[in-house]
């Protein structure tokens, strides 16, 4: 084992070369995926995606700007698939074998601990302050939030990815 090794990876990882660690994080992975819309080139994506692969996530679709702020991501995004679409359309599209799972506190939406989780299901998260857009919203299967009891509005999006990513993974785990 490289001690000297300062990459943000478990231990078991350390001196190992990029493409084994890859290899054995697919062999772990689950079958869930996140998307984004990024609209806005919003700070809380490096977190969604470091949250993303610390629970096993393989892919995450960016829909809109391919431009984001990958410091919070602590490098996490090179351990797993980042998939571009310049349209929502064009991501529906690419993922029409899931089942489109939009998170938002908006009125439609459902309380998440309510639903049943199905393993091949896409999360889309919008941007911090206005969410997912009406027309995201709109096609997805089913739109979820996480109930809240204190008197704010909504969580953190960062924040929101993780619960319900967790959430999420621990029905089908």
């Amino acid at each position: 084992m490289n001690m000297q090794d300062t990459r943000n990876v478990m231990d078991e990882f350390k001196g190992l070369p990029h493409e084994q660690i890859v290899a054995e994080l697919d062999t772990r992975g689950v079958e869930l995926e996140i998307a984004i819309e990024n609209l806005e080139r919003d700070f809380n994506m490096g977190t969604i995606v470091r949250s993303a692969n610390a629970f096993g996530v393989r892919r995450i679709h960016v829909i809109g700007r391919r431009q984001w702020n990958k410091r919070g991501a602590m490098m996490t995004d090179k351990y797993l698939e980042v998939v571009y679409y310049s349209s929502l359309d064009e991501f529906r599209q690419a993922t029409s074998d899931r089942v489109m799972v939009a998170v938002d506190n908006v009125s439609r939406s459902v309380d998440i601990r309510t639903v049943e989780k199905v393993q091949r299901a896409v999360l889309v998260f919008g941007a911090e302050g206005p969410g997912l857009s009406a027309e995201c919203i709109a096609i997805a299967d089913i739109v979820v939030a996480i109930p809240q009891r204190g008197s704010t509005r909504s969580l953190n999006v960062g924040v929101a990815a993780g619960i319900t990513m967790w959430e999420w993974l621990r029905e089908l785990n």
